[in-house]
């Protein structure tokens, strides 16, 4: 859905039966000042809706191909109903047609114009809303998919905090398997320094023992 497409259409549909309008009113008047003033006004609101249909045409084909059909051919009814003003617009200014068949004009088919413009803006407004009905709708799309956005974002903050906290958990693991390797590099020095320590000793009695027999011996065999 195109909000600035949405923006030219709805301007368009205002010009529109405001130039419906004028055109009806302008048809009644003799030829004079006023009636020329209003030609001109004509004339501008009809280049301002060809500029708005220009507009409307460029921003429809810039869109994706699922919505792009659906505003084209929204264009072309927009197209169909600029080219009845400008008929109006033409019958109005031909100098071919004076007072009397202006009359005429209005009291034999005016009514129909009325008809088929009513019926005109009527599609135009139903059109305007069904798109207005769709904007809304993609517009609560989206802020589901940005509320969506949020939650994921926020679980992916949580989960980059509980790693950090694993990370910071396994380094102080590895900081207490170091702590106990070199622990165990301690004790094993320390148990290998006193088995040395006990064949120190052992080998200390075991010279001793024998030094005292040995003397005992000598004691004996000298009386």
């Amino acid at each position: 859905m195109s909000e600035v497409y949405e923006g030219y259409e709805r301007q368009y549909c205002e010009l529109s039966a405001n130039l419906s309008r004028k055109c009806n009113s302008t048809s009644l008047l003799p030829d004079g000042v006023e009636k020329n003033a209003k030609v001109n006004e004509i004339k501008s609101g009809l280049d301002d809706c060809d500029v708005l249909i220009r507009k409307m045409d460029l921003e429809a084909r810039s869109l994706q191909p699922n919505v792009k059909a659906m505003f084209l051919a929204k264009l072309r009814e927009y197209k169909s109903d600029l080219n009845k003003l400008k008929r109006e617009f033409k019958r109005i200014t031909s100098g071919d047609i004076n007072q009397a068949s202006r009359v005429e004009l209005l009291e034999a088919g005016m009514a129909d114009v009325h008809s088929v413009s009513a019926d005109q803006r009527e599609r135009m407004t139903m059109s305007v809303e069904r798109l207005n009905q769709s904007g809304d709708r993609i517009k609560e799309s989206r802020r589901t998919m940005l509320e969506t956005e949020e939650l994921g974002v926020s679980v992916l903050e949580d989960l980059h905090q509980q790693r950090q906290t694993l990370l910071h958990a396994h380094n102080k693991l590895h900081g207490v398997d170091d702590a106990i390797d070199k622990s165990k590099k301690v004790l094993t020095s320390m148990l290998r320094r006193m088995t040395r320590n006990k064949w120190i000793i052992g080998s200390v009695i075991a010279a001793l023992v024998v030094a005292i027999i040995f003397i005992i011996l000598f004691k004996i065999s000298h009386h």
